[in-house]
């Protein structure tokens, strides 16, 4: 059994910045992708963004120029760095391995004008 621990989430004004990490109990290079995904109210899950093993990586469009996900190997923790944030980014985030059934519990990120 793997678990993704995320923490950083928090409330924060238009246009700050919020990190979250995420810290799995297994090598994530053991993993296609690690990835985050948020879930706002009534709305169904969607992905954020995704680091692949070779370090390659995808955004959704509305977080692209905004958000950057990276990873510290030796930590077995995935980051996603937000900044200029939205009110529209208000959701849970989780972190996941791709692929796998692995998710974190999610962390709360709200965003108010």
């Amino acid at each position: 059994q793997v678990q993704l621990v995320e923490s950083g989430g928090g409330s924060v004004q238009v246009g700050g910045s919020l990190r979250l990490s995420c810290a799995a109990s297994r090598a994530i290079l053991s993993f296609s992708a690690m990835g985050w995904y948020r879930q706002a109210p009534g709305k169904e899950r969607d992905m954020v963004a995704l680091i692949r093993s070779d370090g390659t990586t995808n955004y959704a469009d509305p977080v692209k120029g905004r958000f950057t996900i990276f990873r510290d190997v030796a930590k077995n923790t995935v980051y996603l760095q937000m900044n200029s944030l939205e009110p529209e980014d208000t959701a849970v985030y989780y972190c996941t391995a791709v692929y796998t059934s692995y998710w974190g519990q999610g962390t709360q990120v709200t965003v108010s004008s």
